[in-house]
């Protein structure tokens, strides 16, 4: 085929001469907070004098360090190629500001004498070989003597024979070794630096025609550097773009960094952060930026928490293909090999896992609906029964938690009068009742008609309801939520089973993941061979509602060791075992959402090839 064989091959050529850039001067007070434009706002274009390019110039000078940055491996040295040690990087940055140092006196005088003592040491060395060269002879009317002189160029002197060297030690047990001797990560480190300093003396040195703004874009900063040392890097950076003297003034310098580093991503907290969301709009991708400094400004409730949370954890939530937003410990521990047995190609993908508890998953609601991101929540039904509202709490009781017990609706207040213990605050006339939040004890119990959940993500996020009955009851489509017109978010909790034991057939569920892992694996788990899981119970248990009532007793007592489970599932063989019904449906779903977007994002690549 003759060229172009594509429009993107045509384009590749001649881009240029078929667009043309055209430069605007933009007026900020017809833009609303969010930096939106104002209904009707029609920028100034500007003119051909000074033109737009040369006017953007002198106001910003735009500079990059890119992630390829070639130092050389101890390894690879003689290899060639682009790689370069540290040595030769400073010996650059020496030789491109040397004409800023030449009133450097000491300098000089150092060079000076260096010279003087080098001459003298090279008259005696070639002393007799210079002598003999007289006796050659040399055409002409007055024979020349040959004299070396010594030349020490600064430039030279850099290039070639000095060094980096790192000390190690003090006094008489210092040690000096070669910079090859030194891992990549510190000297990429030092090789940052130096370059953020070199690019921003060429910025100093453009005098009366130098830009106020200084932006650096460095990429992918993370690499070769350990967790300790990209923290360092991102705590100082900003430091390091401060000129001494220019604080304050009219010159100024700003860094743009992408990173896949957790570490770098969460040392600078929320408002820095510039989130690229992938999205796909018919058969085409694109690209959504979303501003976390307007998440930051519209979540007040739980952002404290986010911020700590995610910093501590150092969770990579904004790299992955989806999250799971998990109970506790034995979910964290047992989940990876859950997703080998029930969907196994998630293990392909790149997927966040959450320990977040039922009491604070709900508080990352808002994150993940601003974020977009597919997201399942495997979390407890955590059934407790109601006591009666004068109850004060027994300190002594495990069994006993507090509650927070809402009215879902306005119009629902006198029917939940009998759950809540007492009247409803009347609504003012003409207006609609809020819901009434009430704080009750209530007993832990096995997930019978009558209880009531005290897991606050099942009450206030997914599938927002309280009673147990109403939570079996709950539909596919109200355990899921969408996201920007598409299901992101699904919530998976215990619900009733098929139980066979002893001959006899029940449908039943377990408060916790230990108790319906204990529900649906009954041989398995009543057998001698398993006693280290913990859910071996003693005596003679004559139908599925005894057990139930046993694992219950025994996964909510003291002495039970939930990791102790967790690692005891892990050394048993996993054909040995089957995934608790509800997680496996959860796994199953998140896999074919995850699956949906790769197939979608290939068939989109194919139209657009």
């Amino acid at each position: 085929m003759p060229w172009p064989k594509s429009l993107s091959a045509y384009l590749l050529k001649e881009l240029r001469r078929e667009y043309e850039l055209r430069y605007f001067v933009l007026d900020h007070r017809r833009f609303d907070p969010k930096f939106q434009e104002l209904t009707g706002y029609q920028p100034l274009p500007l003119g051909d004098e000074p033109g737009g390019a040369a006017v953007l110039k002198s106001l910003i000078k735009v500079d990059f360090l890119n992630a390829q940055r070639h130092l050389a491996d101890p390894s690879t040295v003689s290899g060639g190629g682009r790689s370069e040690d540290l040595s030769k990087r400073l010996s650059r940055f020496y030789q491109r500001h040397l004409d800023q140092r030449q009133d450097d006196h000491q300098a000089l005088k150092a060079l000076f004498e260096s010279e003087v003592g080098l001459d003298k040491h090279l008259a005696e060395v070639f002393k007799d070989t210079l002598e003999r060269l007289k006796h050659l002879g040399y055409p002409g009317l007055n024979n020349p003597r040959l004299e070396i002189k010594s030349a020490l160029n600064p430039a030279s002197i850099m290039t070639q024979d000095a060094r980096v060297h790192y000390i190690v030690g003090e006094g008489a047990q210092t040690i000096m070794l070669p910079d090859t001797y030194n891992g990549l990560g510190f000297k990429n480190l030092i090789y940052m630096v130096v370059e953020v300093l070199d690019l921003q003396e060429r910025w100093k040195a453009e005098e009366e025609k130098r830009a106020p703004l200084h932006l650096i874009f460095i990429e992918e900063p993370e690499a070769h550097l350990h967790a300790q040392l990209q923290q360092v890097f991102i705590r100082n950076i900003l430091g390091l773009l401060v000129i001494p003297g220019e604080a304050g003034g009219s010159f100024a310098s700003q860094a743009v960094i992408t990173t896949h580093s957790p570490h770098i991503l969460y040392e600078g907290g929320f408002q820095p952060i510039r989130y690229f969301r992938r999205d796909l709009v018919g058969n085409d991708q694109i690209t959504k930026v979303l501003n976390l400094s307007a998440f930051y400004a519209q979540e007040t409730e739980h952002r404290d928490f986010l911020k700590r949370y995610l910093k501590l954890t150092h969770c990579d939530l904004f790299f992955s293909d989806a999250a799971v937003l998990v109970e506790g410990n034995v979910e964290r521990l047992l989940l990876p090999i859950m997703i080998s047995k029930a969907a196994i190609s998630l293990r392909s993908s790149c997927i966040c896992i959450l320990e977040v508890g039922g009491a604070f998953g709900h508080k990352f609601k808002s994150l993940i609906e601003f974020l977009g991101i597919v997201t399942l929540i495997i979390t407890d039904v955590d059934s407790v029964t109601l006591l009666p509202a004068d109850h004060d709490g027994d300190d002594d009781d495990d069994d006993e938690l507090e509650v927070e017990v809402e009215a879902p609706e306005a119009e629902a207040v006198d029917g939940f009068e009998a759950l809540l213990g007492g009247d409803a605050p009347p609504a003012p006339a003409g207006e609609a009742a809020d819901p009434v939040p009430t704080r009750r004890f209530g007993k832990k119990c096995l997930p019978v008609a009558g209880a009531v959940t005290s897991n606050q993500t099942l009450l206030k996020w997914l599938p927002a309801k309280q009673s147990i009955d109403d939570l079996f009851a709950a539909t596919e489509q109200e355990k899921e939520t969408p996201v920007d017109g598409t299901t992101r978010v699904r919530v998976a909790y215990q619900t009733p089973v098929p139980v066979v034991w002893n001959g006899h057939n029940a449908e039943l569920a377990g408060r916790t993941l230990e108790e319906a892992f204990g529900l649906e694996n009954t041989e398995w788990c009543q057998s001698a061979e398993q006693r280290k899981l913990g859910l071996r119970l003693r005596g003679a248990l004559v139908d599925p509602a005894a057990l139930a009532a046993g694992l219950h007793k025994r996964v909510s007592g003291d002495k039970f060791d939930k990791t102790k489970f967790a690692l005891g599932v892990l050394t048993a063989r996993p054909e040995e075992w089957q995934v608790p019904a509800y997680i496996r449906d959860g796994l199953i779903w998140l896999k074919a959402q995850v699956d949906l977007e790769v197939e979608a994002e290939m068939e989109g690549a194919g139209v657009d090839g």
